[in-house]
């Protein structure tokens, strides 16, 4: 492994010297840490986290390699990696390649040797700091400059940089090295058109799995558009950056609304909450870990939960005819809503669960239920 050195620079001033273990280069974005012990590939190509710099609070990233066919997405998206240790070996008869290998091809420029804890700390006490990792710049004035300069995620439509660039139908299932994660429906099969916002693999998988059909859009496709594939649900993925600034998906949202059975996620929720009356603001330091405790209220138990968003629905915004019915345990957020005429719910958590626990897959299956039931009355 190399011994190059690379330097992390934070707008507050601080600058912090450790190991290049990733692609050469220089990088900005937010600051965020994730509290999840594994699936460091799954974060790393969410497209969530586009305009974002992931701080991994577990002591120990890449022990179990990468896997290929376990990619969230086609590419990496986080724009840089810090871990307190790369491990040098991996050990994991499914890997194609080494966490370090990965990087690098994949163009991340990432850094170990740095005190996390530190850092998290750092993140909790004064938010979401804009940072600098770089190979090739030790100058501490210069990389402290450089942070100050680097674009935030704040009033930024990132979505369109992760959007897919024409529609496709989405045919894959669970193959047999994936976990099952809900019954698959051998039921009637309905249409359904998902608006990409970023979304992840295991998101259209489930969609599949639960008993739809998926036709994957553009986050700028139009309502008509949409309308004109004949679509008997309407599905909102998850996905980066500042929910106010996707203007052209909250025009979509706003005249879909009424005219078929819509679920929202994560980006989509906060979508869905803005075009709905709600209001949404930027968090802190976000939630983002696979171990987030939400109570539903409509059924009074507790889910743990994957969660990636830095923004989310003010407490208290939502219009009378919205419901709150899921809420976060440690912080009170919000979690979810449903619409109290129109078919509609959206959460604010990953139900797919990759990386996370399985407690929230159910979700899918009361969106083909929610639908089954619209279709039903006619």
């Amino acid at each position: 492994m190399s011994d190059q050195k690379a330097w992390i620079g934070i707008e507050n001033g601080t600058v912090i010297e450790g190991r290049s273990v990733g692609a050469p280069g220089e990088t900005t974005g937010d600051i965020v840490f994730n509290t999840a012990m594994t699936g460091y590939q799954e974060i790393l190509t969410d497209p969530s986290y586009t305009g974002q710099v992931v701080i991994m609070t577990y002591p120990m990233m890449g022990n179990y390699g990468v896997v290929e066919e376990d990619d969230e997405s086609s590419k990496g998206w986080a724009e840089g990696f810090i871990m307190k240790e790369m491990a040098s070996l991996h050990s994991n008869h499914r890997a194609t390649s080494s966490l370090g290998d990965w990087l690098k091809a994949q163009g991340i420029v990432a850094i170990d040797g740095v005190d996390t804890r530190r850092l998290t700390r750092m993140t909790r006490e004064e938010g979401s700091l804009r940072c600098v990792i770089s190979t090739t710049d030790s100058d501490p004035a210069s990389l402290v400059a450089k942070a100050k300069a680097a674009a935030s995620t704040d009033g930024r439509d990132l979505a369109s940089l992760v959007t897919c660039e024409k529609p496709y139908t989405w045919t894959k299932g669970y193959d047999a090295t994936y976990p099952t994660q809900i019954p698959i429906n051998e039921k009637e099969r309905f249409r359904c058109v998902a608006i990409d916002l970023g979304a992840k693999h295991n998101i259209l998988r489930s969609l599949h799995h639960c008993g739809f059909d998926t036709t994957v859009v553009p986050c700028h496709t139009s309502a008509a558009d949409i309308l004109a594939l004949d679509p008997q649900a309407v599905f909102l993925s998850n996905g980066p950056g500042d929910p106010a600034a996707v203007k052209s998906t909250i025009q979509t949202v706003t005249d879909l609304v009424g005219k078929l059975p819509i679920f929202g996620i994560c980006l989509g929720h906060q979508i869905l909450s803005i075009v709905l009356g709600a209001e949404t603001e930027k968090m802190p330091f976000g939630h983002h870990g696979a171990n987030h405790p939400v109570r539903d209220i409509t059924t009074g138990k507790v889910e743990i939960t994957s969660q990636n968003h830095s923004f989310a629905v003010v407490p208290g915004s939502l219009p009378d005819d919205l419901e709150l019915t899921h809420i976060n345990l440690n912080d009170d957020t919000v979690e979810g809503m449903r619409h109290k005429i129109h078919p509609i719910f959206s959460v604010q958590y990953h139900p797919e669960a990759a990386p996370g626990p399985l407690d929230s897959s159910h979700l899918f299956q009361r969106f083909y239920d929610l639908v089954a039931g619209t279709l039903a009355k006619g």
